[in-house]
């Protein structure tokens, strides 16, 4: 027996081969264990999802405001009366064949391009820029009865936008194009100016101001044809059909609206497109025939200067100088008075003072 301890037997030896207890995970806490990994990634997940959606909420918010959203609104609910348009003759550019091009466009594969409106002070809403593509769209709807055409994609302005900004949007698009005569961007200066809601009341002072992106030759061309719209009124019957070289020309030569009376009265005349431009033609050849005698005499020089042989004359008003190396002080004075008495019978007249140096 041993004596190692009082029970007769000795400390088991461990088995040095034997490595530590390995717990293993039984499918009970598997589940639990996975259930929570599922919880964790779900709760992240949602909150980047609601990260992500306040986000948007803002982003949609400042869209909003900023008048970047596109939104679909039904035509009856738009107004064209605020804002002049930017054309002449409405009724001419709905009929044609342009206009029938757009609604074949609009038909075969849906409004493209946005309009633009705004609220007015009634709370409804004006268009501002767009007119082709609403006319189109109105035009399609009467025509097929069809619920695509029913409404328009439209931008909203947000605020109370400047009224001379809402010109500028509605001829910006049309200018770039160069989809604009100048005829009628001379009439929407014109109308612009004679908007009690703009502090402009001068058509010309509004050219650069409507059309400030323009090269200043374009403005100079505008500026002519407000002045020629101006100038002829009514008369005027087809503006858009002025070419711009004549236009200009035109302007240039009524000089002022009071020499437009018989041009005009010819103008108020004209049957056709063809007459009127005609007219206008031959007041520009008849201007440039005018006799030398009807334009005002050049205002006389100062004074002026010459050299005859190595003498340097001046003459001015009331006196003739005359400088030369000779020396005139050893000239006999008879010789001198003759020389003077030929210089004045030459002239024809007075008596001039000749001062020699």
């Amino acid at each position: 027996m041993s004596s190692g301890n009082k029970f007769g037997f000795g400390p088991l030896d461990a088995d040095p081969a034997a490595g530590k207890r390995k717990r293993s995970v039984g499918p009970m806490g598997a589940a639990v264990r996975e259930a929570a990994e599922s919880l964790q990634e779900a709760t992240e997940a949602k909150v980047e999802q609601r990260r992500q959606n306040a986000q948007d909420a803002k982003d949609f918010r400042a869209a909003q405001d900023e008048g970047r959203l596109l939104v679909d609104i039904p035509l009856e609910e738009i107004k064209t009366s605020d804002l002049p348009r930017d054309r002449l003759e409405l009724e001419a550019v709905a009929a044609s064949d342009e206009m029938e091009e757009l609604k074949s466009s609009i038909q075969q594969r849906g409004q493209k391009e946005p309009v633009e409106v705004y609220l007015d002070d009634a709370g409804r809403y004006q268009l501002k820029k767009g007119w082709r593509r609403f006319t189109a769209l109105s035009q399609l709807r009467a025509e097929t009865g069809e619920d695509r055409f029913a409404s328009i994609i439209a931008r909203v302005e947000k605020g109370q936008g400047a009224r001379l900004d809402r010109y500028v949007d509605m001829v910006e698009e049309n200018v770039v194009r160069e989809d604009l005569t100048f005829a009628e961007m001379a009439q929407v200066a014109i109308t612009a100016a004679a908007d009690p809601a703009i502090d402009e009341i001068d058509p010309d002072a509004m050219v650069p101001r409507l059309y400030g992106s323009l090269h200043k030759m374009k403005r100079s061309y505008i500026r002519s044809f407000v002045f020629l719209l101006c100038a002829l009124g009514d008369d005027l019957k087809w503006p858009k059909d002025v070419a711009r070289n004549l236009g200009v020309d035109v302007a240039r030569a009524l000089k002022n609206v009071e020499g437009a009376t018989a041009l005009r009265a010819d103008l108020a005349a004209a049957q056709d497109r063809a007459a009127q431009n005609d007219i206008l033609a031959k007041f520009v050849e008849a201007s440039k025939k005018k006799p030398a005698a009807d334009k005002p005499a050049a205002a006389p020089r100062e004074k002026f200067e010459f050299h005859v042989g190595n003498m340097k004359v001046t003459a001015r008003k009331g006196e003739c100088r005359i400088v030369s190396p000779d020396d005139f002080a050893s000239v006999p004075r008879a010789q001198l008075e003759k020389a003077i008495r030929a210089f004045e019978e030459a002239l024809g007249k007075g008596n001039p003072r000749v001062t020699s140096l």
